[in-house]
């Protein structure tokens, strides 16, 4: 079995971060992000959903999530998964986006698994010179070479690739992101959003593309990924995002992004120090 590699920087030029996972085997749970994911698979075979739709992956794919697109994936083909992305927050696209089209709004990826040669010449070099820390400005100009090309051939206006969503989920949601640091229950939901049990959780369901409890552990973790990314202790963050213990966190942290808490602050340690 091939050993097991993980590896994520975080680049203060470029506002974005860029994982490098080889070997992994782990599959992922349906969940979503706040940022844009831009990946590209270099070995292996998954089984890979968004936005409830199927999908095969290989090499040469390239994968695009929107902020909000839920996807889960998991191994097809008995071996190893090799893989490079980048996580893109919406206010870093913003920039990219107003750069390239004159305009401020957020592009959306009208599809989530392409496969582009020309993208991927633009997408690997430039994970190359983030990972390798490259300074000079060709990096930041590969980037928007990049951030065009997808616009320009897969992008839409962000608005279009959101769902629409009855009110009633939308009051679910802003309950559950008002009080995820609490223990809540669903009940809790259902008297917010004025549904009953069994109404909100096929609605949410079909709205989202995830349960309103995977809701609530996605909004935990990627608030927690905010306070790591600030220096706070790991086990501080599990307390502040409503998580019950440590070993929970850590569980969950690993479980939806593939790296434990500590590893994951400390690719931000030289910025805050």
């Amino acid at each position: 079995m091939k050993k097991e590699i993980r590896t994520v920087v975080y680049d203060d030029e470029l506002r974005l971060e860029a994982y490098r996972f080889e070997g992994i085997v782990q599959p992922f749970p349906n969940h979503f992000h706040e940022h844009y994911v831009i990946g590209f698979v270099e070995d292996g075979m998954r089984r890979l959903s968004c936005r409830n739709q199927e999908y095969s992956i290989e090499k040469g794919s390239i994968v695009l999530f929107n902020p909000g697109d839920n996807h889960a994936c998991a191994q097809s083909d008995g071996g190893t998964f090799d893989y490079r992305g980048f996580n893109i927050p919406k206010e870093t696209m913003l920039v990219l986006a107003e750069e390239i089209t004159g305009k401020r709004e957020l592009p959306g990826f009208s599809e989530n698994v392409i496969s582009d040669q020309e993208a991927a010449c633009y997408l690997r070099p430039l994970h190359e010179m983030v990972m390798k820390g490259t300074g000079d400005f060709g990096k930041e100009e590969m980037l928007l070479f990049m951030i065009s090309l997808l616009i320009r051939k897969h992008g839409q206006p962000f608005e279009s690739c959101i769902p629409e969503c009855r009110q009633e989920i939308e009051k679910a949601c802003e309950y559950i992101e008002q009080h995820f640091m609490e223990h809540i229950y669903l009940d809790q939901i259902c008297r917010h959003a004025g549904l009953s049990k069994s109404t909100l959780l096929r609605a949410f369901t079909k709205s989202k593309g995830i349960t309103p409890y995977r809701y609530l552990e996605t909004i935990r973790i990627n608030e927690a990924k905010k306070l790591l990314a600030e220096g706070i202790a790991p086990v501080e963050a599990a307390m502040r995002t409503g998580f019950s213990d440590q070993s929970h966190f850590t569980n969950y942290f690993n479980q939806f992004l593939g790296l434990a808490p500590g590893i994951y602050r400390e690719i931000f340690d030289q910025k805050l120090s």
